[in-house]
């Protein structure tokens, strides 16, 4: 492979697309597009594109999923890219499937969030849980996180300063991050029903992925953690295989929050409904996210676009949107270099894994 990794990524979701698609059939994949109803800048249609390497009743499948928070969308399909152009064709009984831009409308639109506002990675309740609730201090903290404004100055930065002087560090990250079900235009919104996307993914699993006995799966985010360096985090409840186990798998250390700390907690994460959806397989789940930016940089850009989401001038040039994409999606060669590096480099290992006679 060429050492320009950057050349996988693509300046907007239609090129993005348009690769994948052409990518996917020169690998000589199945393709399948689940559509939403949503449309793009340039009323272009908007679809979650799915490719499939190997046999369509294989028995181990790597499934890998980008763009579920669509602006970071940008680093997975570059990845995805890459992939087609760099895996080795799976051996008998596997397949290799690629979920492309599973929140679209997202990426289209460099939001993080989907069509309806919801944080898709908060929207994937399990079906004990119930659509409501919100952290307390999210409450009272959602005039400084969802101010009814255009984006401006507004001293965010010391404002949230003097929060975690009274409250600590940690209690107001859990309860920002965590997922709320009360503040429809607010961050992290995790909506009231399942989304159409998320609702379109699942059934496609249910349908396509019915012979499957063992699933790895890779979801690859983009923000959290060291800028350029990769955080693997298993998520709670959600996988068969011990993390030591997984750990010696694929060579690299996992956070493991059932027996580490972590950033914060997640509610409605899409880890969790994988063994619903697919019961008769055994599952594990890889969440792999790529350092962008420090925390409180990224909050704040997606503190600004939201801002102007909802109160401001809806245009993809206006500074709110640049700075949510730099800050998810840097510029910068060296950074998207390493993040595909890094994500060939976790595919190839698990594919090793998963594809093992």
């Amino acid at each position: 492979m060429q050492p320009e990794l950057e050349r996988f990524f693509s300046p907007d979701y239609a090129t993005a697309r348009d690769r994948f698609r052409d990518a996917a059939r020169a690998a000589g994949a199945s393709l399948d597009a689940l559509g939403i109803e949503a449309r793009g800048p340039r009323h272009e249609p908007l679809s979650i594109d799915i490719a499939r390497i190997g046999e369509r009743d294989a028995r181990s499948v790597l499934l890998h999923t980008s763009g579920l928070h669509g602006v970071e969308a940008f680093a997975g399909a570059a990845v995805q890219l890459a992939a087609l152009e760099d895996m080795p064709a799976p051996p008998a009984g596997c397949a290799l499937v690629l979920a492309h831009v599973l929140n679209p409308y997202g990426m289209a639109w460099l939001r993080r969030a989907n069509e309806n506002n919801v944080d898709l990675n908060r929207n994937f309740l399990r079906r004990d849980e119930r659509w409501d609730g919100a952290p307390a201090l999210y409450a009272r903290l959602d005039p400084l996180l969802n101010p009814l404004t255009p984006p401006g100055p507004d001293r965010f930065r010391l404002r949230l300063a003097l929060r975690a002087l009274r409250h600590g560090l940690r209690a107001p990250r859990q309860a920002i991050a965590e997922g709320q079900y009360e503040f429809p235009r607010g961050l992290f919104y995790g909506g009231k029903t399942l989304e159409r996307g998320p609702r379109l993914y699942l059934d496609w699993l249910r349908r396509n992925l019915a012979q499957a006995c063992r699933v790895l799966a890779l979801d690859l985010h983009t923000g959290l953690g060291r800028r350029g360096e990769e955080t693997l985090i298993l998520e709670p409840g959600c996988n068969t295989t011990p993390a030591a186990g997984l750990m010696r798998a694929l060579g690299r250390r996992l956070v493991d929050p059932a027996a580490e700390q972590v950033a914060y907690r997640a509610r409605g994460v899409m880890g969790g409904v994988l063994q619903q959806t697919m019961p008769d397989a055994r599952i594990d789940f890889v969440l792999q996210e790529i350092g962008t930016a420090a925390a409180v940089t990224v909050l704040h850009a997606l503190r600004e676009e939201n801002r102007l989401h909802h109160h401001g001038e809806f245009r993809l040039s206006h500074p709110a949107k640049l700075a949510l994409c730099e800050a998810l999606s840097p510029a910068s060669i060296d950074w998207r270099r390493r993040a595909v590096r890094h994500g060939l480099s976790l595919l190839h290992g698990a594919a090793a894994w998963t594809f093992r006679k």
